[in-house]
């Protein structure tokens, strides 16, 4: 039922958030945008809830920050920003954007999904900006919960050697991810990677590379909940 309700509202949301266009060139589409952004992204409400931990030295996961909160990032001594979510014409995308160009902060998208896992080379090409990102940076999502979880859980196994146990924390209520939700997808993941090292030791990227199978993870999930 949740997970139904869920997916109408955000059909709603496309529909409200291409209406306006992305414009944000004229007084009318950025007013447009500033109430998207604070109502149908649910902005005002992070405006007290940040969901922001350092996960790692340098390394800080959070939700969708608002310009202001940017200015505190940047004022913590964060220099880039990773974006886990869409890009293009979305309202949060164009103040976020716009407010890391004027704070002289770097914006990196590199695009997850909450429900749905990302096929090999999308996983692989997130491993290597983990590598190149210049720290400190803050990884984040819309809600900070379950893509920003499910990266920081990869980024404790890939960059600071993390067990699967530990990085599976990122993914917990305590950042309002809940594992029996469609969300659950990312659990089923690093349980899928945890069971195949158990019997063949190797790195993620390794087991990403050559084992990780996201149709058959999904498939088992999907029996597993019923459906």
């Amino acid at each position: 039922m949740f997970d139904q309700i869920k997916t109408r509202f955000e059909a709603f949301d496309r529909r409200v958030r291409d209406a306006f266009g992305g414009d944000f060139t004229t007084p009318g589409g950025r007013r447009a945008a500033f109430w998207h952004f604070q109502v149908m992204d649910h902005a005002a409400l992070r405006t007290l809830w940040t969901n922001l931990h350092e996960i790692a030295p340098g390394a800080w996961r959070s939700n969708q920050p608002d310009p202001r909160r940017l200015h505190r990032y940047r004022d913590m001594g964060i220099r880039t920003v990773l974006s886990l979510r869409r890009s293009g014409t979305s309202s949060h995308h164009l103040f976020e954007e716009e407010a890391c160009r004027d704070l002289g902060l770097t914006l990196v998208n590199q695009r997850m999904h909450a429900r749905q896992l990302l096929p090999a080379g999308q996983l692989l090409a997130l491993l290597d900006l983990f590598e190149r990102i210049e720290k400190p940076f803050v990884m984040h999502c819309k809600s900070g919960s379950d893509r920003a979880g499910f990266a920081s859980a990869l980024y404790l196994i890939h960059m600071e050697g993390a067990s699967v146990a530990e990085a599976r924390r990122m993914l917990h209520w305590r950042y309002i991810h809940f594992r029996n939700s469609a969300s659950g997808i990312l659990d089923a993941m690093l349980d899928a990677f945890e069971a195949d090292i158990r019997a063949e030791p190797m790195p993620l990227r390794d087991w990403i590379a050559t084992r990780y199978d996201p149709e058959a993870i999904t498939a088992a999930f999907r029996a597993g909940r019923g459906r």
